[in-house]
């Protein structure tokens, strides 16, 4: 077993994981020197999906044991294993109330040096830093441990309103579903109550958004007004100056000039939002209103992927980050959802980070996360280190022919370059172990 001291130092050397910082665990796994040949990045490269959101808390726990079975116990594969235990776990703070999952198995991790030492979790949930210091204190000098699961000591220090067991109850605080349920159901009161004149000189513009959110207040009105008189585009002839349309929330304004004026006539009617096919079809001929036209951005991208403000692409490239031209590497081809991203050689750490980003910045949706985590599985499954394994992550997400070679350099490695790459890890490794 490694002394105390030795293990303090290791902490110190190699543990830094924080917020949006989940790959630094990953490179310390990558650096130990243990194990069978290749062992090392190949835990790496699964230990990933680990921190990912959906993933389950004791996976990593898990992990982390792998790392002293497979690799031993000298002080960089301990180190790193602390680091896997610590590693703060991605979470989504638009989803489900920013709930911090830890792991309540009591068995979990099995390694005796890992066991009583507390994971990071996201600064915006432990806003007084308690957490974090726990995690710190409690890596270099683990807590009592015996026959407790991480959650329960972590309860038992104080910190059960900030974290649950998976699919256990939002930690207390975070209530912001309810908040939001609660305003939405005050606004369409409110909106239902406001007069029709009121509304179209709250509308009087010309963009789509305001037309967007007025048609989606109203969708209720059209349900019980579905009759020929909501069958038209305009909502402007005869069907409705008559009596199916002569209640208290469509008379004044949709029987006198106000629907007949320049706020209904004009370009925040005659625009996008009620003038293409998605609005101008189906979608004001039914009661639900349940199409494409207001199944979209309107109701948060609900079925459907949207990738926000990042293309989810991934390069295949040779001579990236200073490396040798003929040394092909994988990386994110849009810059935002890269970020601090190095190239690799290995895609499952590309395709892993990319995931990540699109929730931490690109403010993708639910659908176009769960896209991207089925094409990195893909890339996984594959096993390949080629141009065919971007293509084949590019056209899982949509984007099937995107140029994988942006800098204009050879398209795929050459068909010998697998073994010059082995050659000079070798050369590295043999000048690593002479020092």
């Amino acid at each position: 077993m490694v002394s105390k001291t030795l293990l303090i130092a290791a902490v110190i050397a190699y543990v830094e994981a924080r917020f949006q910082q989940e790959n630094v665990p990953i490179d310390a796994i990558s650096a130990v020197q243990g194990g069978d040949a290749g062992a090392a990045a190949t835990i790496a490269g699964g230990a990933i999906s680990t921190l990912l959101g959906g993933a389950d808390p004791c996976d990593k726990l898990a992990t982390a044991d792998q790392i002293i079975s497979e690799l031993g116990n000298g002080a960089d594969a301990l180190a790193a294993a602390i680091g896997m235990v610590t590693a703060e776990k991605n979470t989504n703070p638009d989803l489900n109330g920013n709930l911090q999952v830890v792991c309540d198995d009591p068995a979990l991790p099995a390694t005796a040096e890992l066991r009583g030492i507390t994971p990071l979790i996201d600064p915006n949930v432990d806003v007084d830093g308690a957490a974090a210091a726990l995690s710190e204190s409690s890596a270099a000098a683990p807590l009592a441990a015996d026959g407790l699961s991480v959650l329960e000591i972590m309860q038992a220090n104080g910190l059960g309103d900030l974290v649950a067991a998976p699919g256990g109850a939002v930690a207390a605080g975070n209530d912001a579903a309810a908040g939001n349920a609660a305003d939405n159901a005050a606004d369409n009161a409110a909106d239902n109550a406001a007069d029709n004149a009121a509304d179209n000189a709250a509308d009087d513009q010309a963009d789509a958004g305001a037309a967007d959110e007025e048609a989606a207040d109203e969708e209720a009105a059209d349900a019980a007004n579905d009759n020929a008189a909501n069958n038209n585009a305009a909502n402007n002839n005869a069907a409705n100056d008559n009596a199916a349309n002569g209640n208290a929330a469509n008379n004044a304004a949709n029987d006198n000039a106000a629907n007949d004026n320049a706020a209904n006539d004009n370009a925040a009617n005659d625009n996008a939002a009620n003038d293409n096919a998605a609005n101008d079809n189906a979608a004001n001929d039914n009661a639900a209103n349940d199409n494409a036209a207001n199944d979209n951005a309107a109701a948060g991208g609900a079925g459907g992927a949207d990738f926000g403000l990042c293309t989810p692409t991934i390069i295949f490239e040779g001579g990236l980050g200073g490396r040798p031209a003929d040394e092909f590497t994988f990386q994110i081809a849009d810059e935002l959802a890269r970020g601090g991203q190095g190239e690799a050689l290995n895609p499952n750490i590309i395709t892993a980070a990319l995931c990540n980003q699109l929730t931490n910045v690109c403010e993708a949706n639910d659908a176009a996360v769960a896209l991207c985590e089925d094409g990195a599985a893909q890339v996984e499954a594959l096993g390949t280190r080629n141009k065919a394994t971007a293509d084949t992550f590019n056209a899982a997400v949509g984007f099937a022919g995107a140029v994988t070679n942006p800098s204009g350099g050879p398209e795929d490695v050459a068909a010998d370059a697998g073994a010059a790459r082995k050659a000079r890890k070798m050369r590295r490794g043999l000048r690593a172990r002479r020092v």
